[in-house]
This record gives C-alpha cells, sequence and structure tokens, in this order.
C-alpha cells in the first residue's frame, strides 16, 4: 500500500510501444500514474484525452503521464492507436500493481456486484515520494485539478 509522504515501492509494468517500464525509470521527473478501468469506455476514453490534450502543460511541470489499466497489451495498443495517445499505457493483467496502490474495488455495475479498478490518479516526485492521490475520481476536471498539484511541488 502507497501512503503520501512515503516513498513508493519500485514497481515493473509491461507498457505501450513493446517497453518495460518501472518507477525508477523516471528519477528526476514527476509521476502521474492513472488508472482506469477499461480501454475504450467512455470515461476512460475522456480521461485518456484529457491527459493526452495536457501533456504539454505536464512536460513543463517536469511530470510524465502514464496510464493503467488490467487491459491486455494487445487492448492497450489498439486503444493508444485510436486515441493518439502521447504517453505510455501500463498493462497490469496479474494487477500488481493494483494491489500496490490499492484501487481494486467491488463496484455496482448495472445492479451487479463487480470487482474492478477505482479510477485514481497518483502523484509522485521526483524522488519517489507519493505526494498527493486522487480516489473516486470524477473525469470532469479532474486533469486541472493534477495539474495544478504538480505546479505545487
Amino acid at each position: 500500500m502507497v501512503t503520501i509522504g512515503k516513498k513508493v515501492k519500485n514497481f515493473k509494468a509491461t507498457a505501450t510501444g513493446d517497453k518495460t517500464i518501472s518507477l525508477s525509470d523516471y528519477k528526476d521527473k514527476k509521476l502521474v500514474l492513472y488508472f482506469y478501468p477499461k480501454d475504450s469506455t467512455p470515461g476512460c476514453t475522456t480521461e485518456g484525452q484529457d491527459f493526452r490534450d495536457a501533456k504539454g502543460r505536464f512536460t513543463r511541470q517536469n511530470t510524465v503521464i502514464v496510464g493503467v489499466s488490467r487491459d491486455s497489451l494487445k487492448s492497450h495498443e489498439n486503444f493508444f492507436e485510436k486515441q493518439k495517445f502521447n504517453f505510455d499505457l501500463l498493462s497490469d493483467t496479474d494487477e500488481s500493481l493494483c494491489a500496490q496502490f490499492d484501487v481494486i474495488k467491488m463496484k455496482n455495475m448495472y445492479g451487479k456486484k463487480v470487482r474492478g479498478i477505482e479510477r485514481s490518479t497518483f502523484l509522485i516526485d521526483e524522488n519517489g515520494v507519493l505526494r498527493n492521490e486522487w480516489r473516486k475520481v470524477k473525469v470532469k476536471d479532474h486533469v486541472e485539478e493534477v495539474l495544478a498539484a504538480t505546479k505545487s511541488i
């Protein structure tokens, strides 16, 4: 589990573009790690597009954006291409990253209880310390809120 003000344990995951990414790759940069439920669904598409469109402003804050879901790498590649994303998507099919950030929750989907990712975002500073977290994220205006937080650290 992660805690604000504490160093985040290093992780490694497969990413779009045939890469393996770990937290240590972002030493000396801030990292926005956002977890979303499912590729190519309306809310997840909008959230990804919002991060994509704001990437330049994050870059000016020395901040990298990475999206995470339990979808397969093949699904991520399709989503990435279709939406012309300019940041990596991590495939967490074994849910190890989801467990580390405690984002798997029981959710109500059309009257049924299902286990899935609770939309969440984490801001990690240049030293690997968790500086902020947003849980139960509502997509509208979320990216602006995260960008403001990157400016304050």
